[in-house]
């Protein structure tokens, strides 16, 4: 990797957190269709829903278990105030990733056996989900494009050898058509199953 992993989760919890803080008062009950790599209900769900995934960065990258971390995390982690306490999930998150020394050390997920997925693998999943998370989000907010350069950069280096077997999985819909000569952005969001 041309980023390492460890960096790139940073860029996608960033681009990610930047979405979150845009969201206005009346628009947490909005709802939230069940596409792209959305799972549905409301803008308040997908919060928390990234939070309660959040909690486990560190623990999964320290290399524990499902079933040990399994009473570790509350349901609705946030508090009151969602934005600040989403702020201090991220920021845990991220400083487990940025002290990831082995990155091809196991990693216990909720598929697969044990010993199936590194730490790196782990990073990819939840990079990607993260950033194209922030993507459909924006959209659906009509907020400005979290996606970086150099985020794209690095999502576009992971998801080249990846992306059509994610597509067998069902994860990507169909890839969508761009013009010749279009935006390393763009490109993307094509590969994902995204229109531009």
């Amino acid at each position: 990797m041309t980023i390492p992993e460890q960096h790139l989760f940073v860029l996608a919890e960033q681009a990610l957190s930047s979405v979150f803080d845009q969201i206005t008062d009346a628009q947490w009950d909005w709802p939230v269709a069940a596409e792209g790599g959305m799972s549905g209900g409301t803008v308040r769900d997908l919060v928390i829903a990234h939070a309660r995934d959040d909690q486990w960065v560190g623990h999964t990258l320290a290399g524990g278990t499902i079933e040990d971390g399994t009473a570790l995390f509350p349901e609705q982690p946030l508090g009151a105030d969602l934005k600040a306490g989403w702020r201090a999930i991220s920021e845990r998150a991220c400083a487990a990733a940025l002290e990831l020394t082995e990155p091809d050390r196991p990693a216990h997920l909720s598929f697969g056996s044990p010993g199936d997925f590194s730490a790196r693998d782990y990073l990819q999943q939840i990079i990607v989900y993260r950033a194209l998370q922030a993507w459909d989000l924006a959209t659906v907010l009509k907020v400005s494009d979290p996606l970086s350069d150099e985020l794209v950069s690095g999502l576009a280096e992971v998801l080249a050898p990846i992306a059509e077997q994610w597509r067998a999985w069902g994860v990507f819909g169909p890839a969508v058509a761009v013009p010749a000569g279009a935006s390393a952005r763009d490109r993307l969001l094509g590969l994902t199953g995204r229109r531009p």
